[in-house]
């Protein structure tokens, strides 16, 4: 199973200021993906990328993408968005957007 699956979508306003600092910060991410939704790191799957975006928009937008799995809850999704959220937004300083969507597992295919 290849997830979660995070993307972390950073302005290029923000993005020579904020690269090193989120780079440190992979590993404490994918940790708390890795807690949230119950897998190992091996099926986590982590990208920053830089990105051009309006400027009334958050500079750092995630999305997220997970397998459904009867303990992810939408009570636990949103717990598991609040802490990324609050570790994104210690981490740069900036305003953070995190999206989660779950996906239909039998449509899914992943190849590593």
């Amino acid at each position: 199973m290849a997830v979660p699956n995070l993307k972390i979508y950073v302005d290029e306003t923000i993005f020579d200021g904020v690269r090193l600092r989120l780079s440190e910060a992979l590993e404490p991410i994918r940790t708390l993906l890795c807690d949230a939704f119950r897998v190992a790191p091996p099926a986590c799957q982590l990208a920053v990328i830089r990105v051009l975006g309006m400027p009334d928009q958050p500079p750092i937008n995630t999305e997220l993408l997970i397998l459904p799995h009867t303990d992810r809850t939408d009570e636990a999704i949103r717990a598991a968005a609040e802490r990324l959220r609050s570790l994104l937004v210690s981490v740069t300083g900036a305003r953070v957007a995190v999206r989660i969507a779950q996906l239909d597992p039998a449509t899914y295919v992943a190849l590593k």
